[in-house]
């Protein structure tokens, strides 16, 4: 009898396996909140999603020479398939990733964003489309000039998205339809 070795399943190998997971799980139902293993998020799904093939932007200084480790090419912001926004938006910048074409609309960018998931009383976003029961109702702190922007560039084109609040993540495809609520005073 041949006895084999398997190789070690790492921590590392661990939690790459469930950050990509749980960015599967975001994308799959928009709106729901999936938690990132221990670690900087930004970190967590870099590891998960940069390799040799892929390529990023930022405008983070700091957070570009972190994913320089990964191995992905650094591109500019309409070239680059993953893009990290650890900061405040600079629209003009987030409206040069690339929103696929019509013979390949999911080579559009995937766009990471720091945002606060303030899932109060007063939502401001309704949530529509596949993966969602009814709606879902958020409020992110994005501006109206970012939702509009979204608006602009939306399915079958368009960027899918992954916020980013702590360890814990939120996606929106580009095949979900996002509303402002209209509250009356």
């Amino acid at each position: 009898m041949m006895i084999t070795h398997l190789p070690v399943y790492s921590q590392s190998e661990a939690a790459q396996h469930a950050t990509f997971a749980a960015l599967m799980g975001a994308l799959s139902t928009p709106g729901r909140i999936y938690d990132l293993p221990t670690g900087d998020a930004f970190d967590l799904i870099a590891d998960a999603l940069l390799d040799l093939e892929t390529s990023w932007y930022t405008p983070n200084p700091a957070l570009g020479e972190r994913l320089i480790q990964t191995g992905a090419r650094a591109l500019t912001a309409d070239t680059a398939a993953y893009h990290f926004y650890t900061g405040a938006l600079e629209l003009y910048i987030v409206a040069q990733a690339y929103i696929g074409n019509m013979l390949y609309p999911d080579s559009a960018a995937t766009l990471i964003i720091a945002c606060d998931f303030n899932l109060g009383d007063n939502p401001t976003q309704v949530w529509t489309g596949p993966g969602i029961k009814g709606t879902h109702h958020s409020s992110l702190g994005l501006s109206d000039e970012f939702w509009a922007l979204r608006e602009q560039n939306t399915y079958p084109l368009g960027w899918d998205v992954i916020f980013t609040d702590g360890r814990r993540v939120m996606g929106l495809p580009r095949t979900t339809r996002v509303t402002a609520t209209q509250y009356e005073e």
